[in-house]
C-alpha cells in the first residue's frame, strides 16, 4: 500500500458537495475540512502498482466542483 495525501481547493460554495462525493466515490480513507489555502485534505492508500497521478487525475480531478489539488506523496509513518 501506498499513502498520500491530497489537498483540494473547491469553486465557491461547493466544499460540501465535493466531501461528499470523495465519501460517495469510496475512494479517500479519511476526508477533513481545512482553512488556507485548500478547502478539503483527503487521505488515500492505493495498491503499490497504482500510478498516484492516474489515480488522482482519473478519481479525483474529476469532480466537477474542484478547481485545484495538490499531491502530498508520503514515504514513512512514525
Amino acid at each position: 500500500m501506498q499513502t498520500f495525501f491530497v489537498e483540494i481547493k473547491c469553486k465557491l460554495g461547493k466544499t460540501y458537495d465535493v466531501a461528499m462525493e470523495l465519501a460517495d466515490r469510496e475512494i479517500a480513507s479519511e476526508i477533513y475540512s481545512t482553512a488556507g489555502d485548500y478547502d478539503i485534505l483527503a487521505k488515500f492508500h492505493i495498491d503499490r502498482d497504482v500510478d498516484i497521478g492516474h489515480f488522482v487525475a482519473e478519481k479525483v480531478q474529476t469532480i466537477p466542483e474542484i478547481d485545484d489539488t495538490k499531491t502530498i506523496i508520503t514515504f514513512k509513518a512514525f
